[in-house]
């Protein structure tokens, strides 16, 4: 998996994080690549070929995009059984997104965490004069 692209925030009950990026579509990819680093761990080297997932979403704005962006990816985790450990997002623009996610089998990661949804509560997305920045709630 890639480098640890997120810090933690403290949260009573569920996990929080904050991202940084230098624009919104690695803003998309950090945070989605974050997520799936708390959920799992590889247990060595990857013996299987990962498998390619393209996802379209649209959305009133660009916080639901970016939370049906998540809760997409953690849904597709769950039914196809994959661990998803590269993204990358072709289109987000007009509150529309176009990726694709690359998903190696859950049996080859150690699982450290059910994350069950990405939340609205406490969201923030924010663009500043060195990037961007997410904070996001998961619901464990």
């Amino acid at each position: 998996m890639a480098e640890k692209v997120y810090e933690l925030l403290e949260h009573t009950a569920d996990v929080g994080i904050r991202v940084r990026a230098n624009n919104v579509n690695e803003l998309f990819r950090n945070t989605a690549s974050a997520m799936f680093q708390i959920i799992a761990e590889p247990k060595g080297p990857t013996t299987q070929s990962a498998e390619e997932i393209s996802i379209k979403l649209n959305a009133e704005n660009i916080e639901q995009l970016f939370v049906n962006w998540l809760n997409e990816l953690l849904s597709l985790s769950a039914t196809k059984e994959l661990i998803f450990t590269s993204f990358e997002v072709t289109l987000l623009e007009n509150n529309r997104l176009e990726a694709v996610a690359c998903g190696v089998p859950m049996e080859d990661f150690r699982i450290n965490a059910e994350i069950k949804a990405a939340t609205f509560h406490e969201l923030k997305l924010e663009r500043t004069a060195s990037g961007w920045i997410a904070e996001v709630i998961f619901d464990v």
